[in-house]
């Protein structure tokens, strides 16, 4: 079986190119001097080729720089002279943003393949957009609306009422119902959106369960990974916050609230009613517990279990979670309090 690492494998990529240096530099919004070169694609520093470029916003891969034979490198000002002399040193200040935006000139994602499949199942009232792609054995409900360009892949189901905007791709084994989706939302494989919330009422008798009323509302630019499910609102909206990514495996419950540009990482865990304000960080398995606010540019550690509001700005860990330097003192000091009664013992 062949083994050999490939930067985008044909058989799974669509490449264009070669592009030239300048195309690359345009790109990537970043700087070089100006020099007859054609570039075939991408690759790391320890196997980019004279027609490949590569980059650098790791110090400790220095070694790599010092000896790649790429032909061109993404670096940061303050690594521009260590780039060797026969490749171009592509400067900018943000090096991982220049690297995605010319990885995309070389990968640029699939245009949708306008039209319905024959072996779709659509509703004659749906209103598709002529310039949108619906796989095969793909589900769309009565009265859906899709915008421009989307593409809904084989398996997905789009329920009845669903909206979604231009520009958007549904996954397959995705299932979406009691939403509105803005421009450029992605659902990667088996996402479930708008699912009825986890909402009962004790009795005596046993549980009654409350209907689940609201909606789910995806943002402009939105990303929602594999796996992950958002349940819709019980009385208020779900709702995910323009930019916000979801990693794959994530559990968003009832009437949460995320703002812009927040990052939860797998795992994560939302109870019902919590509210993310704009550019949280939350990391993997962290757990949050219901109606709680997490200000504005907050981060928590992975694992982390959150029971309390969490400010603005803040950096918290541990379990009940606390002020980052907080948790640390304490592990610090139980770790002098194990070594004392070690040395008595």
């Amino acid at each position: 079986m062949e083994r050999a690492e490939i930067a985008g494998d044909p058989r799974f990529f669509q490449r264009t190119g070669p592009h030239t240096l300048a195309a690359v530099v345009d790109a990537a919004r970043a700087e070089a001097p100006p020099r007859r070169l054609m570039l075939t694609g991408i690759a790391p520093l320890q196997t980019a080729e004279p027609d490949q470029v590569s980059f650098l916003d790791n110090r400790k891969y220095l070694a790599a720089l010092d000896t790649t034979r790429a032909g061109a490198v993404i670096v940061h000002p303050d690594m521009a002279a260590r780039v060797p002399p026969a490749a171009v040193a592509i400067v900018t200040t943000e090096p991982h943003a220049a690297w995605a935006r010319a990885a995309t000139l070389f990968f640029p994602l699939p245009p949708a393949q306008p039209g319905i499949h024959p072996a779709a199942i659509v509703s004659p009232d749906a209103e598709i957009d002529p310039t949108a792609e619906i796989g095969p054995l793909a589900v769309v409900g009565a009265r859906v609306r899709i915008g421009p360009r989307c593409r809904i892949a084989p398996l997905a189901v789009i329920g009845d009422g669903v909206i979604m905007g231009r520009d958007c791709r549904i996954g397959t084994h995705v299932s979406v119902s009691h939403a509105l989706l803005g421009d450029r939302v992605v659902l990667y494989p088996g996402a479930r959106v708008g699912q009825e919330g986890f909402g009962f009422a004790v009795t005596p008798e046993g549980f009654v369960t409350v209907p689940q009323l609201g909606r789910a509302i995806l943002e402009d630019d939105v990303e929602i990974g594999a796996n992950t499910t958002i349940d819709r609102g019980s009385m208020h909206d779900t709702v995910i916050g323009a930019g916000s990514r979801l990693d794959n495996l994530v559990q968003i419950g009832h009437n949460v609230r995320i703002g812009r540009c927040c990052v939860l990482v797998a795992q994560v865990g939302v109870s019902g009613s919590t509210v993310l304000e704009d550019f949280v960080m939350l990391g993997g398995q962290v757990g949050l517990a219901g109606h709680l606010k997490i200000g504005r540019g907050a981060r928590v550690a992975a694992q982390a279990g959150v029971i309390g509001d969490v400010p603005a700005g803040a950096e918290y860990m541990g379990f009940p979670a606390e002020p980052s330097r907080a948790f640390l003192r304490g592990v610090a000091t139980l770790r002098r309090l194990v070594r004392r009664d070690a040395r008595k013992a």
